[in-house]
């Protein structure tokens, strides 16, 4: 209510003479005069630092609008903020550093509500410094708790390796490992199936209604639940086994538009990538990711030469220069782990490209430097100055 409030008046003023009212005022008329009011004295029973919050989440909101307009905002354009309402599927509270503390006996405590026991999924590594309540469409409460750590970076290694995602399997690895897409929406389909037809012959607004609405959101979770586990499961194992993860910035967005929506949103290929993303950040490694338009499925991943856009019945196919037989996927990984280490090394066309052996005297020079500096007299540096694999 109090986030309702202080947008309409924030509207209301730019459509009077684009004023910005600032967060202090806001805070005055619709918290503290607010609770002297009649339709408003309910305020006076919940806790200043959740109402407080919800005036830093507008703040917030209209700051990437404005950062979404001028381009300081990477990503997809972000719109004005828009009212919220009761019914929406998802509920949050934030309190501050003030506004909880973690009892003894594992309870937590919240200002104006007292004392929540909780199912602690793992112990904090260090104190809070505020926590949100979030109220699922399921009816599950959950206490996201912020903190702040210290990256644990993991012992250096010399594995490298490239991945490409697809759906008929989850990924195909340069090493030639194969992960199955475990396809966990397709699955429990005939379970939602039921559920969603149970609750279509609800009458809307009763309370039958309401209870079908929550076992169609608990078997929609339950699916969530078990994506995010495996995908955590299988990032947590790659992030341990190999020093550097190559992947394909993949169109998501785009294939979502196409047949293949529901099989591209049940293999969270975003999610996948975040998460190795966000453990490679914490635990020293790397994750590079190549342009979508490189294109891994066309070159020979042995000798570099081009053979061609196919279709995607064809799976395995020969190199008309080398004759090498590839596997459509595994050759895509190659040629992707190509793609990532030149990137990373900057190697200015060095011997990247796995199989590959450049004749030394064919090899380049650091950048910068003459391709012909020998024969005008000034000498080369030595390639491994540049970054360049040396044998």
């Amino acid at each position: 209510m109090v986030y309702n409030d202080a947008l309409a008046l924030r509207k209301a003023a730019w459509k009077a003479d684009r004023s910005k009212l600032p967060s202090g005022a806001l805070a005055k008329t619709v918290i503290t005069d607010a609770k002297k009011t009649d339709a408003r004295s309910w305020l006076g029973s919940v806790s200043v630092d959740a109402l407080q919050s919800s005036l830093r989440d507008l703040d917030t909101a209209y700051r990437n609008f404005y950062d979404s307009l001028s381009g300081k905002r990477r990503g997809r354009p972000v719109g004005l903020p828009r009212f919220k309402s009761r019914k929406d599927n998802r509920q949050s509270l934030r309190f501050s550093r003030n506004g909880f503390r973690i009892r003894g006996n594992g309870k937590l405590n919240l200002a104006k509500i007292g004392d929540v026991r909780v199912k602690w999924a793992r112990a904090l590594p260090a104190d809070p410094s505020s926590v949100t309540v979030v109220l699922d469409p399921s009816g599950r409460y959950h206490a996201s708790f912020v903190v702040d750590i210290e990256p644990e970076h993991l012992p250096a290694l010399d594995a490298e390796v490239g991945i490409d995602l697809g759906l008929t399997t989850y990924a195909v690895m340069s090493d030639g490992t194969v992960i199955d897409n475990p396809r966990f929406l397709r699955k429990a389909e005939r379970r939602l199936k039921a559920a969603q037809r149970v609750l279509s012959r609800k009458a809307k607004g009763s309370r039958n209604r309401a209870k079908a609405r929550r076992k169609v959101a608990k078997a929609h979770a339950r699916v969530a639940d078990t994506r995010m586990d495996w995908m955590h499961k299988q990032t947590t194992r790659l992030i341990r086994e190999t020093q550097a993860i190559y992947l394909e910035d993949l169109n998501v967005r785009g294939l979502a538009r196409t047949r293949l929506a529901k099989s591209v949103y049940d293999a969270g290929w975003s999610t996948f990538r975040r998460l190795l993303t966000e453990k490679a950040a914490r635990y020293g490694r790397h994750v590079g990711v190549i342009g979508r338009y490189e294109p891994t499925s066309q070159v020979c991943s042995t000798c570099g030469v081009p053979d061609g856009p196919k279709p995607l019945n064809v799976r395995t196919w020969k190199c008309g220069a080398c004759g090498t037989s590839h596997d459509r996927d595994l050759n895509a990984a190659r040629n992707i782990l190509a793609a990532g280490r030149a990137d990373r090394l900057n190697a200015c066309g060095g011997p990247v490209r796995p199989g590959v052996a450049i004749p030394r005297q064919a090899r380049p020079v650091e950048t910068g430097t003459h391709r012909n500096a020998s024969r005008t007299g000034r000498k080369p540096r030595a390639a491994g100055a540049a970054g360049i694999p040396t044998p």
